[in-house]
């Protein structure tokens, strides 16, 4: 029986009531009482009365099975799901309840200042009759009806009837291993009828919760009705927020910004005010230096946002806009008998990317990328052999002649691939004394390329995401490149266009006969 969250119990069977009705103990404000970390601005309290936001408030309208929560930052949703399980395990038999933490330092934030706090501040009758049988470090266990809630990196074990993976997309940018067991360990634990929630703001493109958060927006848009092992998409945008608007005397909105606003409006089908637009704004230029990217990250505006990778600050955009356009990306078949060059560069973080090259008449077609971290170079020499084409030349970077500790001695990579693979041509690209201008002879080369969209599909996103390093302190686009996963790949194309030059083709240069024991013959 319902008895609504603004019942207020005056007897002992209105309270009975009122705790048999599980909106009322969570929604209520009665029941549960919250840690915030700044001083409420109305009573100036830090131990405050738990009363669901807007955002929270949809959350539970529309809570299914399986969920997924694509947001904008500081929403509440952790709190509001430690409640939830808490109140669960507490009001429950046989429960367990538990939150995945990005790190350690988040799960003992979590279990104590949400999970831990909210119990010892419940009414002492009710702590009375729910007495604790196990306080531990990460886990409540209660004495009254044996269910449980835990807090921690990582869960395998049992059956979890109710699960929530706190910023998810940080655990899989961060830590892809403790991703993938979330996903093949602690997700298949909980039962059809249990509830997980999954929820985080954007990390970038790639990786698990990017994908699980695509599919499940598809299915949303599909409209199909979710059978129980479906996730239901939930969107939480910063405009949704009522919090965040700021009064727009002193904020400088440029017309730049107006203007993406507009964009936004058109987007989401609704006006933004001018505090709000003055609050996105100071934001920005507060906490991101400006950088909008971060911003759409944290304070996405609608869905595609958060994952939107911005073009400013990209040194190949307008170039591969360009080949995309003129049909220069897409189909780029092999063409047997012709050599195929190679352009090669060895990270000191341990990576290395090649890309794959044939000359057919005036076009330069790439057939090819392979990227790889940690591996000796002979992994990529079998791979490239296995493939028995007929090779060119291979141009490595000026510091491939630079004598280095390679394992148990003293040797360049020249070296050590010229004794991999005898026979092969090996050339030193001479280093540019300027980065700006290997970058701008690189640029100047995309327009005789073709690229195959498919071989070379990781190392085209590689080149669209090379980017300049952003200047915090001036809150500008520098002059050097940021060095990331992404600059092996850029190094490595721009080989290319620094070094190229015609070569004959000797016989040398055929594909070696591989013997039974796949070792080179």
């Amino acid at each position: 029986m319902s008895v609504g969250i603004d019942f207020v119990p005056k007897s002992n069977e209105d309270m009975a009531l009122a705790l048999a009705d599980p909106m009322w103990r969570v929604c209520s404000g009665q029941l549960y009482r919250i840690l915030v970390k700044s001083p409420d601005e109305i009573t100036g309290e830090t131990n405050i009365a738990f009363k669901p936001n807007r955002a929270q408030r949809r959350l539970l309208a529309s809570l299914w099975h399986r969920n997924l929560i694509l947001k904008a930052r500081q929403l509440g949703f952790t709190t509001l799901i430690a409640i939830l399980w808490l109140d669960h395990a507490l009001f429950n038999s046989d429960q367990r309840c538990g939150i995945i933490a990005q790190d350690r330092e988040k799960a003992q934030e979590i279990f104590r200042d949400k999970v831990k706090f909210a119990y010892n501040n419940l009414p002492e009758v009710l702590q009375q009759v729910m007495p604790l049988e196990r306080d531990s470090a990460s886990e409540l266990l209660f004495a009254h009806n044996n269910s449980s809630i835990r807090v921690a990196t990582s869960m395998r074990s049992g059956t979890i009837h109710r699960l929530h993976i706190s910023e998810f997309g940080k655990i899989c940018a961060k830590f892809p291993d403790k991703a993938a067991e979330v996903v093949t360990g602690s997700l298949p634990s909980v039962p059809l009828d249990g509830i997980t929630i999954i929820e985080s703001t954007a990390e970038g493109q790639g990786g698990e919760f990017h994908d699980m958060t695509k599919r499940a927006q598809a299915l949303a848009e599909s409209k199909a009705e979710l059978t129980l092992r479906d996730y239901r998409f939930h969107f939480a945008a910063w405009w949704q927020a009522p919090e965040y608007r700021i009064d727009p005397r002193g904020v400088i909105i440029t017309a730049k910004d107006h203007e993406y606003f507009d964009i936004v409006e058109s987007k989401i089908g609704q006006k933004l005010a001018m505090d709000q637009r003055a609050w996105y704004v100071a934001t920005r230029n507060s906490d991101f230096a400006g950088d909008p990217e971060k911003m759409w990250q944290e304070y996405p505006s609608y869905p595609e946002e958060a994952f939107k990778v911005s073009t400013e600050g990209t040194y190949y955009a307008v170039q591969l806009a360009a080949a995309r356009r003129d049909g220069r990306i897409g189909k780029v078949p092999f063409v047997s008998g012709v050599p195929v060059n190679s352009f090669w560069d060895i990270g000191a973080g341990d990576g290395t990317a090649i890309w794959f090259h044939q000359k057919v008449g005036a076009e330069h077609r790439f057939i090819g990328f392979e990227e790889a971290w940690g591996e000796p170079y002979s992994y990529f020499v079998g791979k490239m052999q296995s493939r028995g084409w007929i090779w060119g030349t291979h141009y490595l970077p000026h510091d491939a002649d630079h004598v280095r500790q390679q394992g148990t001695r003293l040797a360049s990579p020249k070296q050590m691939l010229e004794e991999i693979a005898p026979g092969w041509k090996f050339e030193i690209v001479p280093r540019v004394d300027d980065i700006q201008h290997g970058i701008q002879m690189t640029r100047d080369a995309f327009s005789k390329c073709w690229f195959d969209e498919e071989t070379c599909q990781s190392g085209l996103a590689h080149l669209a995401m090379y980017r300049k390093q952003w200047n915090e302190r001036l809150g500008v686009w520098s002059d050097v490149p940021r060095h990331d996963e992404h600059s092996e790949a850029a190094d490595s194309y721009r080989q290319f266009a620094q070094g190229w030059a015609e070569h004959a083709v000797s016989s040398g240069m055929r594909p070696r006969r591989r013997n039974t024991s796949g070792m080179a013959a």
